[in-house]
């Protein structure tokens, strides 16, 4: 919003709705609700429902919500809603299964903690969070079935998940038709102008505009933005598959993980998770796929934005420099932890129970596998063997991946 309090021109909202946007569903409609909030000087209200069963954000989960913060900037109204009724419910969406039903305490626990974080991009003071429990908890047993019949169950069917696991013949609750409903009722409620999501949300979003028309409202405009892939380049980001950067990584950590990015992701990443404008995107886009400048570089670059995003220009300097020492001078950083640990009678240690006990392996089983992947080096030297017991006589660095370093005490 401009300074005297008026609308950014329709055109420059839409360029940067646009982009890094998969769906705007319908756009017509998003360009006449905008030209008349500009008209009546009055805000749309753009809704995001967060799903309280995950507290803790990374690179991933911000794609949307930088779309919501522009829409913020542009002076429109921004709405949480956390879901902690629906998530005792369980939303399948994209999964093959049900997801595990929580506690409303649970679920009012995780939301804080989201907005927490979320604050590192949106404006906490012109942030509405509200929890939906507000209004499904109060709706009547007659008043859901009314809802349910505003939907076929045809229609529930078109839904992928739905239609796959119909056709596998796997169980599906009638509880599980009832999500969509009651994320519907979200918009219902808050009379949302425009609804943003991933892509896996589509149908939940677009149910939304049926269950709003029905019950007499402007039905909302749909935004769906990409799911950002991991670090592996392959699978969607997520900390299940440790493929993630987490907001809350150290600079150092932020920076190594951006670095080991497929050199296909770096144009999406800027794309989707920096504000670089719009023109010098383009030439970074055309600058790679030309060959024209070394990859590297851009990602150098990435790296710093992000790290000078979610900490600042100095901490971005220091990560760089920290990675400089670590991976292009092949040198072990000065300042490591330190770990001295149990050992057997003869004086040795196993290389699993190194690794677990130094915190640079989860369990065994993740111990095992770092091993076998040709993670784990002493001194520099690949470990091979996950049965090694080693002689802890002398200091010795153990080394996983190519960021986390332990020396090793008698």
């Amino acid at each position: 919003m401009s300074a005297d309090g008026s609308f950014p021109e329709v055109k420059e909202q839409m360029a940067v709705y646009r982009r890094g946007a998969v769906d705007i569903i319908p756009e017509k409609e998003l360009l006449e609700k905008l030209k008349k909030s500009k008209k009546t000087h009055t805000p749309l209200k753009i809704k995001l429902g967060l799903d309280p069963s995950r507290p803790d954000i990374h690179l991933g989960h911000t794609v949307v919500l930088r779309k919501l913060r522009q829409f913020q900037e542009n002076g429109h109204q921004v709405i949480l809603v956390v879901g902690d009724f629906t998530a005792t419910i369980g939303d399948p969406s994209g999964r093959s299964k049900t997801r595990p039903p929580m506690t409303l305490e649970e679920t009012r626990i995780n939301g804080r903690t989201y907005f927490e974080q979320a604050s590192r991009i949106l404006d906490p003071e012109k942030t509405r969070i509200v929890y939906n429990s507000e209004w499904l908890e109060k709706m009547s047993f007659r008043e859901v079935i009314e809802l349910a019949a505003h939907y076929t169950v045809a229609r529930m069917l078109e839904r992928d998940d739905f239609e796959k696991r119909y056709k596998a013949e796997e169980p599906i609750s009638v509880h599980e038709f009832l999500y969509p409903l009651a994320q519907a009722m979200d918009s219902v409620e808050l009379a949302a102008d425009v609804e943003l999501g991933g892509t896996d949300q589509t149908f939940n979003l677009l149910v939304g505009r049926d269950i709003q028309t029905a019950f007499g409202q402007t039905p909302q405009v749909i935004l769906t933005t990409p799911l950002l892939e991991g670090t592996d380049g392959v699978e969607k980001m997520s900390k299940s598959l440790d493929n993630y950067i987490a907001l809350e990584d150290p600079p150092e950590e932020m920076y190594g993980k951006t670095m080991s990015l497929p050199d296909p992701l770096i144009y999406k990443y800027f794309e989707l998770l920096t504000d670089i404008p719009l023109d010098e995107l383009q030439h970074i886009k055309e600058q790679l796929e030309t060959g024209a400048v070394n990859p590297m570089e851009y990602k150098r670059r990435l790296a710093r934005e992000l790290v000078t995003l979610y900490h600042d220009e100095q901490a971005a300097h220091r990560a760089e420099d920290h990675f400089n020492l670590v991976h292009k001078k092949k040198e072990i950083p000065e300042d490591i932890p330190e770990y001295t640990p149990e050992k057997d009678k003869e004086g040795k240690a196993w290389i699993v129970a190194l690794l677990t006990g130094a915190d640079l392996a989860g369990s065994n089983s993740e111990a095992r596998r770092l091993i076998h992947q040709g993670g784990v080096r002493i001194d520099g030297e690949k470990v091979q063997d996950e049965t090694l017991n080693l002689p802890i006589r002398d200091d010795f660095v153990l080394q996983v991946g190519k960021r986390k370093f332990v020396r090793i005490k008698p």
